[in-house]
């Protein structure tokens, strides 16, 4: 009998990593989690450990003695006083759990800060399910130079329904990759009546339940503009062979087209449970993780081109990937900000990605690694630094006690 994979969930208490234990429990017999990593959410983290029998628990924040007093309390409820796992607290918490030598790690962790979680589960010789885009996208060359063939396993919906698709042909039969957008709660809509658009009205996604990053940039498709360039380093395919395409429904979650002009879809409900469960047991598929599409329904699938004049984040990613270096690190930074800001009502919707735009105009002659490729972590995330405060300055926001001197690009 084939030992379980040993699993460690990096942003467990996030919507990813919930899931993903459930796709695990249903499992016992494919799976044992050993490590669990999150960000502030200490008494889901410490009910987690309890259930799953965790051997390293690990939180951004607080003490170890609090993540330790409420893994105990939980423990005594589950009558398992007994149960002891070790403790890391702090920002290099996830680091530690993505390199404890886990057979899988899976990072669900939001934002950049996943960057070094990813390099540390890759280095370890784990493999990668990787739902943070975030940290392939601002750090695509040192990903690309750490991970050997096969290690990364994207849980992405769209990049895991490419990864499917591309069992279909060999690497040179692929023409193109095709994402598919939901168009957000906006789709159809004029630049200039996007102008109105409140918080509560982007938040509204007509299909998934998201964070407020993830779900805004969703209706401004920053989202979408981060996987054309997630898709590029994945796939090594060109940015001129990735299109995007609008199709609301989402029950095709992205195809690939190959060079006798045959296109194959993955097609299924606008979840995200198989794309995880693949993560986690590729290349392998597990029974009865979604219910599939009724084909006995009668239903209409729409297609529609993307609307670059109302929605011009995807073709700046474009800019972005083609410029590489930190400039990826410099877009997603700046946006985050924005975001941030919209919500907070310091600018209008159509105002984010125009913020963005300005920042990635000026950051330029400083960015390092763009033309040797010799990027390093501590440039990424200076770039990333320098990126939020300019973007704050540019919004007329307070600087931070983190905001470098903004003269000439990131230091």
């Amino acid at each position: 009998m084939t030992s379980p994979r040993t699993v460690a969930v990096l942003g467990s208490t996030g919507s990813i990593g919930t899931q993903a234990l459930e796709v695990i429990a249903r499992h016992p017999d494919r799976f044992r989690v050993t490590a669990l990593a999150a960000g502030a959410n200490l008494d889901l983290l410490a009910e987690q450990a309890v259930a799953f029998d965790v051997d390293l628990v690990a939180l951004a924040t607080g003490s170890a003695e609090s993540v330790a007093e409420a893994i105990g309390a939980y423990a005594a409820r589950a009558g398992r006083a007994a149960y002891r796992p070790e403790v890391v607290v702090g920002p290099e918490a996830a680091v530690l759990a993505a390199q404890a030598g886990a057979d899988v790690v899976l990072n669900g962790i939001t934002g950049s800060i996943g960057l070094r979680p990813t390099l540390a589960a890759l280095a370890q010789g784990s493999v990668l399910a990787l739902a943070n885009k975030e940290s392939l996208i601002v750090g695509g060359p040192l990903v690309k130079a750490v991970a050997r063939p096969g290690q990364i396993v994207p849980v992405d919906s769209e990049h895991s329904a490419i990864a499917q698709s591309l069992r279909g042909g060999r690497a040179e039969e692929v023409s193109r990759l095709i994402l598919t957008a939901s168009g957000g709660p906006f789709r159809g809509r004029t630049r200039e009546s996007l102008r109105a658009v409140t918080p509560a009205e982007a938040l509204a996604h007509p299909n998934f339940s998201m964070g407020r990053v993830v779900t805004t940039n969703s209706a401004t498709l920053v989202n979408k503009g981060l996987e054309v360039i997630e898709a590029h380093l994945l796939f090594d395919v060109p940015f001129d062979r990735i299109e995007v395409v609008v199709h609301p429904q989402q029950l095709i979650h992205s195809m690939v087209e190959f060079v006798d002009g045959s296109t194959i879809a993955q097609a299924g409900p606008p979840r995200m449970l198989v794309p995880i469960a693949l993560g986690l047991s590729w290349p392998d598929r597990l029974g009865d993780v979604d219910v599939p599409v009724d084909w006995t329904r009668a239903q209409t699938w729409e297609f529609e081109p993307l609307d670059d004049e109302a929605f011009p984040a995807v073709r700046l990613a474009r800019q972005v990937g083609l410029a590489a270096g930190t400039y990826p690190a410099v877009y997603n930074a700046a946006n985050e900000v924005a975001v941030d800001a919209f919500h907070d009502g310091h600018l209008g919707f159509v105002d984010i990605v125009g913020t963005v735009e300005r920042v990635v105009a000026e950051h330029g002659a400083a960015d390092t690694g763009s033309e040797t490729g010799a990027l390093t972590v501590d440039e990424v995330m200076r770039a990333d630094t320098w990126a939020r405060a300019r973007a704050r300055k540019v919004l007329g926001l307070p600087a931070t006690d983190d905001d470098p001197t903004l003269t000439g690009g990131p230091a």
